[in-house]
């Protein structure tokens, strides 16, 4: 069971790092638009994230080398399961589905966490905790609009399934801290494999590179380039990574998936607000029952004993400092 004022704190760098990840879809539209392609810009956005979290992981980090080596095969699966392989498998669901059925089916990964910490952990839900699951995955329904113009795609229904399992992953492997890395400290090693990973993929041609280095509309407004890139490391991929471990670490990988739902919601308002891209009533109805949705589960956890959320405390001394092209169901890029 969480102790208030953990829970508080996780709950806020949550829905931090949820907000910082609903940012991506602005600055990420503003690239493509630009001519970037979704893997130019998702590989950029991940690799300049990781060189922005080199100097203060390091001082974090105080010469403990032997801790990275200690955890290196944990950096490794975090970078290429949580990082590279959901922005790899989005990129090409999104290619055969419609924007809306490829978010909803990599978000179906929150139930894998679930189902994880049910099977793996023992952690068996409450009736509360299972209703919250119903009713946060249909508000997202409601939110992402798949119900109109939806395409499906046997091809690109497996690469979201693919997408679901990389998310789940982000969240499983964020909460195991025994003998962890410092949060800031695991995002910048997890970025760098990622965007290694990602890189090759460009290289051999898997992932499709194309940059441009021309102005770009961002917000109604012309402006350089680096403005986007910037944005899309530093704030969706640096911040929302770094808050979001030390919020996994805090609530668990089962209640902070499902608080991450709300990335979809903060994608919609960035939208509305900077591209001009309106919700209709159906999506703000669904936003409301999210949230619903997010609250159940988060009243789920604090029943005992089976409900309780699988924490790991973070190292004595460390604390985290404040913290994978899609849209709110136009326009947001994946978050890992």
């Amino acid at each position: 069971m969480l102790d208030r004022r953990t829970g508080l704190t996780g709950l806020l760098l949550a829905v931090v790092s949820a907000a910082a990840f609903g940012t991506s879809g602005v600055f990420a539209s503003a690239l493509l638009d630009a001519g970037w392609t979704a893997g130019s810009a998702v590989t950029v956005r991940v690799g300049v994230a990781s060189v922005a979290l080199a100097v203060p992981a390091l001082v974090q980090l105080r010469g403990r080398w032997s801790l990275l080596r200690a955890n290196a095969g944990a950096v490794l699966a975090f970078g290429a399961l949580a990082v590279a392989l959901p922005q790899l498998a989005y990129f090409y669901a999104v290619s055969r589905l419609s924007v809306g059925v490829a978010l909803l089916l990599e978000y179906s990964g929150v139930l894998l966490v679930v189902l994880w910490t049910w099977a793996r952990l023992g952690q068996r839900p409450s009736r509360v905790t299972g209703a919250g699951v119903v009713v946060a995955v249909g508000g997202l329904v409601l939110v992402l609009d798949v119900l109109s113009g939806a395409q499906i795609d046997p091809l690109g229904v497996m690469w979201g399934l693919i997408a679901a399992v990389g998310l789940a992953s982000y969240f499983v492997l964020s909460a195991h801290s025994d003998d962890a890395l410092p949060p800031l400290v695991s995002a910048w090693a997890g970025l760098g494999v990622g965007a290694l990973v990602l890189g090759a993929a460009a290289l051999v041609g898997v992932l499709p590179w194309r940059t441009t280095a021309v102005d770009v509309e961002l917000a109604g407004r012309s402006t350089s380039w680096l403005v986007p890139v910037l944005g899309v490391a530093l704030v969706s991929a640096a911040l929302a990574y770094a808050t979001g471990i030390a919020a996994v670490r805090r609530l668990g990988s089962r209640l902070s998936s499902f608080v991450g739902l709300s990335e979809v919601l903060f994608a919609v308002v960035a939208a509305w607000l900077a591209l001009g891209q309106q919700p209709n009533s159906v999506q703000l109805v669904g936003g409301v029952v999210v949230l619903v949705g997010i609250v159940l589960v988060r009243l789920g956890e604090d029943r005992p004993p089976a409900d309780t959320a699988d924490v790991d405390p973070v190292p004595t001394g460390e604390e985290p400092p404040a913290t994978a092209s899609r849209p709110p169901a136009p326009t947001t890029t994946p978050r890992v």
